[in-house]
């Protein structure tokens, strides 16, 4: 595993999870893997779990982390090639990514997209930059358009909770769309629609306003239905998130109906369990009556978020070493 930005990246889906569980039950079982070697962490906006269970994996693995807050706590970079730098940019990243390249042995980057220029977020230029000037391995933290850490551990969390459900069918498994506050990006969406069509394990919806839709390059193989109590019907797992238009790009488009799941809603499910990347709203995107409530496994699914980081870091020491 060269890079790790997008479930293409990964040769066995199946095989990589069952790697992460081998390290669930057995977190130390390579702490010398990684011993003498350092990951950089780049944030370019704020994070709990992906940073907290990027540093623990890595040091269950022998390595050392280190965290850096680029906007907070360097200078503004340049990204473009080219540029004249005569504005709020200080450093460009051709500059300062091949210095990060000799410091570290695996770089990780969280970048977010702007929601204002659909051609510029999903071309992930920013990100392809470090890959470009860094020279060495580039984990996705989460990216203008996908999160594949989060949706890797979506992915191990839906595996090993078919087994304590004895589930003798393929999983119907529906992501759903739910309210906001705000415009959020589709990176989440994109990401586990990907990694789900990728494992191809599963009877998969997604369910959402019109309006709502996603870009087809992620979804291809789902099935797309804008009714979400006929969606819900029969369903195993329910993956919530708000993600804002993808056409009408960055914005939240009008939309009739109640999209906030509710214990009722669920009646009509095979006792489904509910997930969620998180944060989230409590009360606006998931009711407290869920959240709260025996179908949520949204705390095993974050959980999860250590295992999934361990098992990438692991493949890429254990590629170049």
């Amino acid at each position: 595993m060269k890079q790790f930005l997008s479930a293409n990246d990964v040769h066995s889906i199946p095989g990589l999870i069952e790697m992460a569980l081998e390290y669930k039950a057995t977190p130390w079982k390579d702490e010398q893997l990684g011993k003498h070697k350092k990951i950089g962490c780049l944030f370019m906006n704020p994070s709990m779990r992906t940073r907290l269970s990027t540093q623990v994996a890595a040091q269950q693995l022998g390595m050392e982390a280190v965290v850096f807050n680029v906007g907070a706590e360097g200078w503004a970079l340049e990204f473009e090639d080219g540029a004249i730098m005569n504005g709020t940019t200080v450093e460009h990243v051709k500059d300062a990514a091949p210095i990060l390249g000799n410091y570290f042995d695996i770089l990780a980057v969280r970048t977010f997209p702007g929601l204002k220029d659909r051609t510029a977020d999903y071309s992930e230029h920013i990100i392809h930059q470090f890959i470009k000037y860094a020279g060495i391995p580039v984990i996705s933290l989460e990216s203008a358009t996908l999160h594949p850490l989060q949706s890797f551990a979506d992915l191990i969390t839906i595996h090993e909770t078919i087994k304590t459900i004895s589930l003798n069918k393929k999983p119907r498994i529906v992501l759903s769309w739910a309210p906001h506050v705000k415009p959020l990006p589709q990176c989440v969406a994109n990401s586990f629609a990907q990694w789900t069509n990728a494992w191809g394990e599963a009877d998969f919806v997604i369910t959402h306003p019109k309006g709502y839709e996603l870009d087809e390059q992620f979804t291809k193989g789902a099935t797309i239905v804008y009714d979400q109590d006929a969606a819900l019907q029969d369903a195993d797992f329910i993956y919530v998130k708000n993600w804002s238009a993808v056409q009408q790009y960055g914005t939240m488009p009008a939309y009739e109906g109640e999209w906030m799941l509710s214990n009722k809603k669920l009646e009509k499910t095979n006792r489904a369990k509910v997930m969620h990347c998180l944060p989230v709203r409590r009360n606006v995107e998931l009711p407290d009556e869920i959240l709260d409530g025996p179908n949520s496994i949204i705390t095993q699914q974050a959980s999860n978020r250590v295992w999934a980081a361990q098992a990438v870091i692991a493949s890429m020491l254990k590629q170049h070493k």
